[in-house]
């Protein structure tokens, strides 16, 4: 058990100490929030489930009956609820003798920093390994993939073509991919755009292509198609994206990206009766995934 005692800050045991610095940082607002769609959880774990509609209707001769077709069950999703936990524990000798309360009262807030900072990790991840071989989804395919098997037969695909780094020719593509989107009987959907996302790093040149009036990096007097159609309707940059290259686009595919709460964070506090010792903890418990990939689309850059 890691201990805070009074060996852990002894300058804040002698006056003299003007100030303190690396835990009182401004932080970045949350951003994890953007990247799913979120629902509240009552179980040990979550289940989607894929269904199909039917096929198209044949021709019908005269006199002939009908064709009747069947709606089957797809794959299954499961989402498992995780528990995340941190804490610590000082002494009484270190809460009596530290004469500075900006070190004491800075626990519970770097507490809190910290499981905010799960929270975002966790989420990040997910994209983080959306092209991973090892991290698949129900279907047996990486969330972002060529190899997405229908129902019907064959595979569709929700990756970019041929992957490129963000351009203004490499997003029409994209978007035009999403126009063509089909369902698991391979009949065409209308999926749209909802929203860009990639890296900080990207922040500029996301900005350059949606706001620019004229199209970016040519002498042609063409107007911004992709801003004036308003292809993209909103644009997120996250911190805590490790691919500066990877890009991505959410779409309106419901059941996408999921995040389940299942208990939010809370935070508790006691004392230990034979050692005095405090002790604070926090505590959370969610699963993050996907069940539909159509509420996705990207490329991990050239």
């Amino acid at each position: 058990m890691a201990l805070t005692t009074t060996g852990n800050h002894p300058k804040a045991l002698w006056p003299g100490v003007l100030g303190w610095f690396g835990t009182s940082y401004a932080t970045h607002d949350k951003e994890y929030t953007q990247l799913f769609d979120f629902k509240s959880s009552s179980k040990k774990y979550e289940e989607i489930v894929e269904n199909t509609t039917y096929g198209l209707a044949p021709v019908k001769p005269e006199g002939s009956g009908v064709v009747y077709d069947s709606n089957i069950q797809g794959v299954t999703s499961r989402f498992t609820n995780v528990a995340y936990g941190l804490g610590y524990v000082v002494t009484r000798e270190e809460l009596a003798d530290n004469l500075y309360m900006e070190v004491s009262k800075a626990r519970a807030a770097n507490l809190a920093f910290s499981m905010n900072q799960t929270r975002e990790n966790v989420g990040a991840n997910v994209y983080n390994r959306a092209f991973s071989g090892t991290y698949l989804g129900a279907d047996g395919s990486s969330l972002i993939a060529s190899d997405h098997s229908a129902l019907t037969g064959g595979n569709q695909s929700n990756i970019l073509s041929t992957n490129a780094d963000f351009s203004e020719a490499a997003l029409e593509d994209l978007t035009i991919q999403i126009m063509n989107a089909k369902n698991s009987k391979n009949l065409r959907i209308a999926l749209r755009p909802t929203c860009l996302i990639g890296n900080v790093a990207q922040v500029y040149e996301f900005e350059r292509v949606l706001k620019s009036v004229l199209r970016v990096g040519t002498a042609d007097n063409d107007p911004n198609a992709l801003r004036n159609l308003g292809a993209i309707p909103k644009v997120v940059t996250n911190h805590y994206l490790t691919d500066t290259d990877a890009w991505f686009i959410r779409t309106n595919a419901p059941n996408g990206l999921i995040w389940f709460d299942r208990e939010s964070l809370e935070f508790t506090k006691d004392k230990d009766f034979d050692t005095d010792n405090a002790k604070a903890k926090a505590y959370m418990r969610f699963t993050t995934g996907w069940a539909d990939w159509r509420g996705i689309y990207g490329t991990s850059g050239a």
